[in-house]
């Protein structure tokens, strides 16, 4: 027997004549959350709404669509027809799975379908009476309810008690592809989330430098892209060999100016990753003035070298608040794993934290910037990741 979830989206609803296009994403990432535990899902959409019958267990049903951007709510519900006893009887069976002994309750109707013959609070009224009636323990509080019971007459009857919330935003996908600059570190993960958060794809460059960092540095990376996999169905990480790189900058670049450097040849490898996936642009967990290479001048020093935009969603963020983020999305714990990344490793003694872009280019003048990139991006491996079920 199949289930039946309410399922709220809110941005989406607001669309004008695209919104079609938005709804039909939600529902396949709906999909594709739900297809580990049932492969004949069944989805249907109507204003505001979508409803989704499965088999599968309501933990798993919570648990994945809590992670689809797009929900606001989930709500386990009952239909019937447009019927007022039915509705009454629904309504009452609904009730009866709440822990309701000793609490408050209000009933709250939404009538989409105007032809049902009673107004809303009429059906709110008939309901209430009818479970106050069978139902020992309850009293009526309109204001500040412990328990409220939806019901929304459509093209059918749903009754409700539970509103899970989603995360909200748009489904990923609708607003194209980006690539992350992935370090294994505390702020990234949680940039490549703000912008999941608003439709974006993302993919994942990681920069490995072994054996000055070692293979667990990388491991920790992939597991982070499990955890971020979480919410966009799945990840593709771009493993870059950076170790060559690292070693020539260091010997022809002053020691001042190797943060620059590096971040500048990560970009420029990274643009060009991106375009060969189609990704239209960059994401940096960058704070401003975190750290050297987040000073206003060194972001201007390595926006120079890009041509497609590089979002920085955390760039007014504090380090408490991209921890408690962090936390919340749960890739706070990996991130801290002691196993250092080459922006780590290779952080000069006395790094230039206001550098000037004429100081910058004469830096550079040393390295053969075209020669050095097509080394790196003939050795990039690919790796697939499928979030963990």
């Amino acid at each position: 027997m199949n289930n039946l979830y309410l399922i709220s989206f809110g941005e989406i609803a607001l669309k004008g004549e695209n919104r079609p296009f938005f709804e039909r994403l939600l529902m396949q990432r709906i999909k594709q959350a739900l297809l580990p535990y049932d492969e004949n899902i069944q989805l249907k959409k109507t204003h505001g709404r979508i409803y989704c019958y499965t088999k599968a267990s309501q933990e798993q049903v919570i648990n994945s669509l809590k992670n689809v951007f797009g929900i606001v709510y989930i709500s386990p519900a009952k239909s019937c027809e447009n019927d007022l006893e039915q509705i009454k009887e629904t309504a009452l069976e609904v009730m009866r799975n709440q822990k309701y002994s000793g609490k408050s309750f209000k009933v709250e109707t939404r009538r989409p379908n105007k032809s049902f013959p009673l107004k809303s609070p009429e059906v709110s009224r008939e309901v209430g009476a009818h479970i106050l009636r069978n139902l020992e323990g309850l009293k009526v509080d309109v204001h500040n309810p412990e328990i409220q019971l939806d019901v929304e007459i459509r093209e059918q009857s749903f009754v409700y008690c539970e509103k899970v919330p989603g995360l909200g935003g748009l489904p990923v996908g609708c607003n194209g592809k980006a690539m992350l600059l992935l370090s294994g570190g505390i702020d990234s993960p949680v940039a490549a989330y703000m912008l999941m958060k608003r439709g974006v794809e993302i993919e994942s460059i990681y920069f490995h430098s072994f054996p000055f960092t070692s293979d667990r540095a990388k491991e920790k990376v992939i597991e982070l892209c499990k955890v971020l996999a979480k919410y966009s169905g799945k990840m593709r990480l771009h493993v870059v060999n950076f170790t060559e790189a690292l070693k020539e900058m260091g010997e022809k670049t002053p020691d001042e100016f190797l943060t620059i450097m590096m971040r500048r040849m990560m970009v420029r490898i990274a643009e060009q990753t991106a375009a060969n996936i189609g990704a239209k642009a960059l994401v940096t967990g960058e704070s401003l003035g975190q750290v050297a290479s987040q000073t206003l001048e060194a972001l201007v020093a390595t926006n120079e070298v890009a041509t497609i935009p590089i979002f920085r969603p955390l760039i007014g963020f504090d380090k408490i608040e991209i921890m408690e983020l962090a936390k919340k999305i749960g890739t706070y714990d990996i991130s801290i794993e002691p196993y250092a990344d080459c922006c780590t490793v290779f952080v000069p003694k006395h790094p230039k934290t206001r550098p000037n872009l004429s100081g910058v280019h004469d830096a550079e003048s040393g390295l053969d910037v075209e020669e050095l990139i097509k080394m790196i991006i003939k050795d990039i491996e690919v790796i697939d990741i499928e979030p963990v079920v």
